[in-house]
């Protein structure tokens, strides 16, 4: 029997509510080590920016491979293969772990040369390279609790990742907390401290989601034995490449925007730095909604069952611009407290994010329908689609832009920050049409 639009907009908003507060969680990491290293001082945060925006790179390649996985995943559950979840599972953390052990070894040899690139000033080098040096870990333990999380939120389990970052999150403070501060006679490590307060909490997590998983009878993942795993890992890969660079594409993106906006003066980069983990930890619900209707969707086609998606797609739309609205309105209370928020930054900092907030404040209205449109495409099936108008807009435009009007230019802080909602006005048509254009195909 076909289920009807609401009972999808239902299924849709128990899958949502879990993504939304589990991707929260994950950006709220940032924001404890933030709000935690401001008091240190100008130089620290630069740091953490610097450090955290490397650390970035090869977090979005994995969470790109999940997202990847959790499409898979969610196709295996719609038509209920035991097989299939086990296969993409397996594949999975095996391309996952590949990618963190290459980033580890790459680090290992390049590091020092890398930050270099990025900054000349050889304190801010060196705080970098010491928080760097233990948040380089992370990447490890992620590349497993990223699969997993992938395999629970494809099979509707979303509360289970949740659960795990309900766990991390106060660890996470506390720790960092005592481990830059310190208590009684131990005199604390400073900015050192915040990147072993996450380590230890991401392991916490780690070791919750392998006991949670191997404690639910409901889910088998023993390796068919009668499919070979290297013969079943490249069609795996073929499938997960477009979903995956779609993810990739952005990520990196989003970090050569670091890297460029660490080209500005102190002030700026600390004020961009301050206001990000924000802006992330804002734009992750409109982000949830989208990824849980591509899970419905996923899910729906696996089972041959499509006969209300067209109407699902539209209502979906109309939710996440509506969820994007309220973001925007919350960003802009921040924008008015943000002393409360940051009480000792500089005049200077101040000044920074007075400056950029009318366009952190329109941002995520502008991406919210860029990306419910972008994960309805993914679950359609145009995953290659969606790469080529984030490449176009972002690589072949927006990033030559900005990078020009930084280095050679040398604009202030406002135009350089004003590229990002400017890409996202970029994609909107494409994205509009495609769209419009694959739900009127559905059925026909």
């Amino acid at each position: 029997m076909l289920l009807n639009s609401v009972t999808y907009m239902q299924k849709n908003w128990a899958l949502a509510w879990p993504l939304a507060f589990n991707a929260l969680l994950v950006q709220s990491m940032l924001l404890i080590d933030t709000y935690l290293v401001a008091p240190l001082g100008e130089l620290p945060v630069a740091a953490m920016g610097i450090a955290a925006t490397i650390v970035a790179f090869v977090l979005g390649i994995e969470i790109a491979i999940g997202n990847g996985i959790q499409l898979l995943v969610g196709r295996a559950f719609g038509s209920n293969s035991r097989e299939d979840l086990a296969v993409a599972y397996w594949s999975g953390l095996f391309i996952n772990g590949l990618t963190s052990l290459v980033f580890l070894f790459v680090l290992h040899l390049f590091g020092t040369e890398i930050v270099a690139s990025i900054t000349d000033n050889p304190v801010l080098a060196s705080l970098t390279e010491s928080y760097l040096s233990t948040t380089q870990y992370i990447v490890l333990l992620t590349a497993y609790t990223q699969v997993c999380t992938a395999f629970c939120n494809g099979s509707g389990k979303t509360q289970v990742p949740l659960k795990g970052f309900m766990i991390e999150l106060p660890v996470n403070a506390l720790l960092s907390y005592l481990l830059i501060n310190g208590f009684g006679d131990y005199s604390g490590l400073g900015l050192e401290g915040a990147a072993w307060g996450s380590l230890i909490a991401v392991l916490l997590r780690t070791i919750f989601l392998y006991v949670a998983m191997k404690a639910d009878d409901r889910i088998n993942l023993t390796y068919p034995s009668h499919r070979h795993f290297w013969a079943e890992l490249r069609p795996q890969y073929s499938q997960i490449y477009p979903i995956a660079a779609n993810f990739f594409i952005l990520s990196v993106g989003a970090t050569i925007y670091q890297l460029l906006f660490a080209q500005l003066d102190l002030y700026s980069f600390v004020a961009i730095t301050l206001i990000f983990p924000w802006l992330r930890a804002g734009t992750q619900f409109p982000n949830a909604w989208a990824q849980a209707s591509a899970i419905s969707i996923s899910q729906a086609i696996g089972q041959k069952n499509t006969g209300e998606l067209k109407s699902f797609m539209t209502n979906c739309t109309k939710v996440g611009m509506t969820v994007s609205f309220v973001i925007a309105a919350l960003l802009m209370l921040l924008s008015q407290f943000v002393l409360l928020v940051y009480p000792n930054i500089e005049p200077d900092t101040q000044v920074a994010l007075m400056v950029i907030a009318p366009l952190y404040i329109v941002l995520p209205i502008i991406r919210a329908y860029n990306t419910v449109a972008g994960n309805i495409l993914r679950a359609l099936g145009n995953s290659n689609l969606v790469l080529k108008i984030h490449f176009v807009t972002q690589w072949l435009i927006a990033l030559p832009i900005c990078a020009l009007l930084i280095l050679y230019f040398e604009v202030s802080i406002f135009w350089a920050f004003a590229m990002i909602p400017i890409e996202e006005l970029l994609k909107t048509l494409p994205f509009y049409h495609f769209k419009q254009q694959s739900i009127s195909r559905l059925n026909t």
